[in-house]
């Protein structure tokens, strides 16, 4: 692979560092100054406006619905976004879910669900939400959920209960796309299925919001607990085939991992920054924090870190493109694995450096801790992942042996 950015990386580049210097970054302190409510900032409309009209839209999504970019020609422009990653994914319409579930609709949708749901997404128009995880089973393992979706003439009834669904508190959120069992008697891979609910269908009750390390997580259009109460929607709004809903989930969370875990470069980079610019603009014990060992120690072990994480997710990116995400199966859930653990740590060193101003709304230190630290869940937490790459690792071995 070759390390060096081609011209059209390049010329993406340097536009998005023109827009997060112009737009971004001074709007950070007003953006995180408004009220901690459960939605965006009304500033973000007017990022959104700007991103238009400089050609940064639906920089994640590749044929003819986004930007047309591979994954490795996205990977350092969502890492850039995640330098500022409550603002600038939002204001490039790039942020999760409605990246993975725009990506759905656009693998999986029919012509009419692509036109009422995917066309008003893709413009930035509405806010979506996928909800999977459930608070009484473990929703590591995705084929234990419990919310059925059972066939009744020409629709579908939906009863279940889900939380901490990303983006459902959005007031803009008019669309979920539901994982449930419409089988649970076949197998365990194809009892699943994915369906589109519209948010103000009778029966859907967005029963609170749900907050993350204290956080309401409003920028990201917050979390929430729904209970689906005899929900009666088309069957025209099934997604694909009933059964199909696992490895619809599956497809979804390839790339979405990958997003993740560059944007999570983008935030070691700026905790990296501001630890630097703390230690030399601080004095302790009658030197400059620089000057102390073990801050030298944190500064040298970040970007040793960085740069190993950059290279993996790098690899990941190439292979998701020149063999498919199956093929990169691997390297997707080893950065998931490794980022961010890493980012969490250099993120703690910055907190350190900083001391109380480290864990205040002074600095973004402790949103991007919250962040790090709920990307060890989020999409599978660190032990699925581990568990499911040692088996794919002992494979190797007992076909040989």
């Amino acid at each position: 692979m070759e390390f060096e950015f081609d011209a059209k990386t390049e010329d993406y580049r340097k536009r998005l560092l023109a827009f997060m210097d112009e737009h971004v970054h001074p709007a950070e302190s007003s953006f995180h100054a408004a009220p901690d409510s459960w939605g965006p900032p009304s500033i973000l409309e007017s990022l959104k406006s700007a991103a238009k009209e400089a050609g940064l839209w639906n920089l994640f999504l590749p044929g003819e619905h986004g930007a047309g970019l591979t994954n490795l020609q996205y990977a350092p422009l969502a890492e850039i976004t995640g330098r500022s990653p409550a603002i600038a994914p939002a204001a490039l319409n790039c942020a999760a879910p409605d990246t993975g579930n725009m990506e759905v609709l656009a693998e999986f949708g029919t012509p009419a669900q692509q036109e009422q749901w995917l066309k008003p997404l893709l413009n930035g128009e509405i806010r979506s939400a996928f909800a999977m995880t459930e608070p009484d089973v473990a929703s590591s393992d995705a084929t234990n959920i419990g919310t059925l979706i059972q066939r009744d003439g020409d629709d579908y009834v939906i009863n279940g209960r889900k939380f901490y669904i990303t983006g459902a508190m959005n007031p803009n959120c008019r669309i979920f796309i539901v994982m449930g069992k419409t089988d649970p008697a076949a197998a365990r891979h194809v009892q699943q299925s994915q369906i589109l609910v519209p948010r103000d269908t009778p029966g859907v009750t967005v029963k609170r919001g749900m907050t993350v390390f204290g956080y309401t997580d409003g920028d990201h259009g917050g979390h929430a607990e729904i209970i689906f109460d005899n929900v009666r929607v088309p069957a025209a709004n099934l997604i694909g085939e009933e059964g199909s809903g696992f490895a619809i989930s599956q497809a979804r969370l390839g790339p979405g991992r990958i997003h993740h875990c560059m944007r999570l470069i983008g935030m070691a980079e700026r905790a990296l920054e501001l630890l630097c610019t703390r230690a030399l603009s601080r004095t302790t014990f009658g030197k400059p924090l620089a000057e102390q060992g073990v801050i030298q120690d944190w500064i040298a072990e970040s970007r040793v870190r960085i740069e190993q994480a950059r290279l993996l997710v790098l690899k990941a990116a190439w292979l998701m493109d020149t063999v498919g995400n199956k093929g990169a199966h691997t390297e997707i859930q080893a950065i998931k694995i490794v980022v961010p653990s890493t980012v969490e740590w250099i993120i703690d060193k910055a907190i350190q450096a900083h001391g109380a101003a480290g864990t205040s709304q002074d600095t973004p230190l402790a949103g991007l801790w919250a962040s790090a630290r709920t990307l060890r869940l989020a999409d599978g937490p660190d032990e699925v992942h581990k568990r499911s790459l040692a088996h794919r690792e002992l494979k190797r071995y007992r076909s040989s042996s």
